[in-house]
């Protein structure tokens, strides 16, 4: 599922390669599902002959700016994706488009041919992102219901206590909430939280503001290191980073123990855990002696055994 930096990476690489192009050709998919609020036909008029001017991004959503009203924005959802022939959008996964690949994508929703020959498409296979026409992209949701950019615009040490303070969620919960802060996902959140050393059931207004503090730091480092660089690979597959330990089989280097990240149906009930010892759903899990390790195990009270 893209996160900030493949959205980020994204507006980047348009950023550099598309800004100041004439579009001389656009294809809108005949698809009302991830086509929202406009016909396809209607889509690819409004924005021929419009030169892109900016790109811009808030949480998970990108749109670009042209030389006039209105604007395409982009919602990514779970699998959508900025393809440019010619250019590796991203660094850490395959994003070059190769003269053998089919292209434009059978699943490309958005495509637009510049003036100069470069050509971008925003692809999405499983149809849950949305593409949208709209005047101004800021003032309407979903960008408009969201919070602060977790990499455009941090909160202060004092401003993130007291927000926390009144909130009475767990603290993954909050983060994940993206009219709180947009642009943390799953992920981001369990990374953060795992690198401050906070439970991620613990209660926000319970943290301290020594917690706060610490936790607001590795939001900031991880931003940095995965939202700013977006040498993602490096760091994906690097110590300290707990996504090291996102791989099955793997040793926690806290523990010494071998990982098995859960994937049952009782993982939205225990989000955020690794399991280890066998156990393959919640009944299982709950009538054995298997342990749990949190992602945020940096401390040993940050384990539980559960026992019969």
């Amino acid at each position: 599922m893209p996160e900030l930096p493949e959205v980020e990476a994204a507006r980047r690489a348009i950023e550099e390669h598309c800004i100041g192009k004439k579009i001389v050709k656009s294809i809108i998919a005949d698809d009302n599902k991830v086509i929202d609020g406009v016909s396809a036909s209607d889509f690819e008029a409004s924005v021929l002959g419009k030169t892109i001017l900016s790109a811009h991004r808030k949480g998970k959503n990108l749109w670009l700016r042209l030389d006039s009203p209105p604007f395409p924005s982009f919602q990514f959802g779970m699998t959508g994706a900025i393809y440019i022939k010619g250019v590796a959008v991203t660094q850490y996964k395959r994003s070059a488009v190769k003269d053998t690949d089919e292209w434009p994508s059978k699943y490309s929703k958005f495509f637009v041919e510049l003036d100069d020959g470069l050509e971008l498409s925003f692809t999405d296979k499983r149809r849950f992102a949305k593409v949208r026409l709209l005047n101004d992209p800021t003032s309407v949701p979903p960008i408009s219901e969201l919070g602060p950019d977790a990499l455009l615009e941090p909160m202060t040490v004092d401003e993130f206590t007291d927000s926390l303070s009144k909130k009475k969620i767990t603290i993954k919960a909050l983060l994940l909430d993206q009219s709180y802060i947009s642009g943390i996902g799953n992920w981001i959140a369990d990374e953060v939280l795992y690198q401050a050393k906070i439970h991620p059931l613990q209660t926000a207004a319970s943290l301290s503001k020594k917690s706060c503090a610490t936790l607001l730091k590795c939001i900031k480092e991880v931003r940095e290191a995965l939202g700013v660089s977006l040498q993602f690979y490096k760091f994906y597959f690097a110590k300290p980073y707990v996504h090291k330990k996102h791989r099955e089989n793997k040793i926690c280097r806290l523990f010494k123990v071998r990982l098995k990240l859960m994937l049952t149906a009782a993982a939205f009930l225990l989000n955020g855990y690794f399991i280890f010892d066998g156990a393959k759903s919640l009944e299982k899990l709950m009538g054995r002696k298997s342990i749990l390790l949190l992602l945020v195990a940096g401390q040993q009270p940050m384990y539980q055994s559960c026992k019969n």
